[in-house]
């Protein structure tokens, strides 16, 4: 059987927050470490009929780099569920979300560049 293996380091500070985030896989095109900003990491529980989550990110990643990161996570989870499950309301569904949070996003970047004139 084959198999396949997915490594994370994350460098801490004094109190614990990451500084420096890197991944590396066996089925990636490039060979070494590769630096991130954020990993969100889900895993289904079968035993508990529940997820357990990681969320990480650097303390220099920028506010609107979380938020494009998790309308990205979304929009996935929409591919995903299509893929998985065929159900193609849930999928449009999770997408429209998506255009609505990429809405919001947009207002605010606009209106704090006002603001900074």
């Amino acid at each position: 059987m084959r198999k396949s293996r997915i490594h994370f380091e994350v460098e801490l500070d004094e109190q614990n927050i990451p500084e420096r985030m890197y991944w590396d896989a066996t089925d990636k095109e490039d060979d070494g470490l590769n630096e991130t900003k954020s990993i969100s990491i889900s895993v289904w529980d079968h035993f508990q009929h529940n997820t357990m989550r990681i969320d990480l990110w650097t303390k220099d990643m920028s506010m609107d780099d979380q938020k494009r990161f998790y309308i990205d996570c979304i929009g996935g989870l929409a591919q995903s569920i299509l893929t998985a499950t065929g159900d193609a309301y849930m999928a449009e569904e999770i997408n429209a979300l998506c255009e609505k949070f990429i809405t919001h996003v947009r207002k605010e970047q606009e209106e704090r560049r006002r603001k900074e004139g």
